[in-house]
């Protein structure tokens, strides 16, 4: 079940990016900025113990730009679309907001692929974007992937 993230789930959340952070798979992000952006968030909600296995957020740039981040899934429940849902729940509420585009910075870019996402050059993205970056291990080498989904109504 997916759902918006409450307080009492942002360090499950942390949990769940520091683990992908260590691998060097995501930029993990500190609990404060986490306790900041929880309105970012939606979580996927095992029904059985009512765990946190998966988080996405939805970052608004301004009127027409938004932003995938912080996807992660557990390992254990991969294969089971929960990345997916979490992307579309995202893209449903970019929507509700009449967002056109939505872009993310990824290593998984066959994964955004088969939702629609296309590969662009990073300069195509405004340099407001980069904001994050300045904190990151591989400021100013990134090696993620640009990619956008230009959103239809």
């Amino acid at each position: 079940m997916i759902q918006k993230a409450a307080l009492n789930q942002i360090k499950a959340i942390h949990k769940l990016l520091k683990e992908f952070g260590d691998k060097g798979q995501l930029l993990s992000r500190p609990l404060t900025t986490l306790y900041d952006h929880v309105r970012d968030f939606s979580v996927y909600i095992d029904q059985a113990d009512k765990s946190v296995i998966g988080c996405c957020a939805l970052s608004i740039c301004w009127e027409d730009l938004a932003e995938i981040r912080s996807l992660a899934v557990n390992q254990e429940r991969w294969g089971k679309s929960i990345g997916a849902q979490l992307v579309l729940a995202a893209i449903s509420e970019a929507k509700s907001f009449n967002i056109k585009k939505l872009f993310t910075l990824t290593y998984q870019h066959g994964f955004f692929k088969k939702l629609g996402f296309e590969i662009i050059d990073k300069s195509e993205l405004p340099l407001k974007i980069w904001s994050d970056c300045i904190s990151c291990v591989k400021f100013p080498d990134c090696d993620e992937i640009a990619m956008i989904k230009r959103i239809s109504f």
